[in-house]
């Protein structure tokens, strides 16, 4: 038990390493990768009728997307801000929808939306920083 312990440990610092050297544009798409993931593993669940599997996936994506939009910055983020909160709304409102109905339609506009998103935040995440600055 010892040896799985450490081996805890390591993966777990290993982990900390990784995400404390990436970019904060680089975490956004990591929040993103992780609530398509999730998402994409409720609807599974629903498939499969695991309810305490969609419960525990269901309850972390919920939370990146609130998460995503609590830290918006509203202040200076401008059209922009505006548009993410809207969109953050009602891709909440979607999972909370899809959660009660079991409707794995709701997952899958959610997915694809936060999918596209996505895809925006990983462009200007791979941009170097002058050229980010200048857009």
């Amino acid at each position: 038990m010892h040896a799985q312990v450490t081996k805890a440990r390591v993966a777990g610092a290993y982990r900390d390493t990784q995400l404390r050297s990436r970019s904060p544009l680089e975490l956004v798409v990591l929040l993103y990768d992780g609530a398509i993931r999730d998402l994409t593993a409720a609807r599974q669940a629903m498939v499969d009728r695991d309810l305490p599997k969609k419960r525990q996936v269901m309850s972390r994506a919920l939370a990146i997307v609130s998460e995503l939009q609590s830290a918006l910055n509203m202040k200076d983020g401008g059209e922009v801000a505006t548009r993410l909160d809207s969109l953050y709304t009602y891709v909440n409102g979607r999972l909370l929808d899809a959660n009660m109905k079991g409707d794995t339609a709701g997952l899958d506009e959610a997915v694809g939306l936060l999918a596209t998103v996505r895809e925006a935040w990983a462009q200007i995440a791979s941009q170097p920083a002058a050229e980010r600055n200048v857009a």
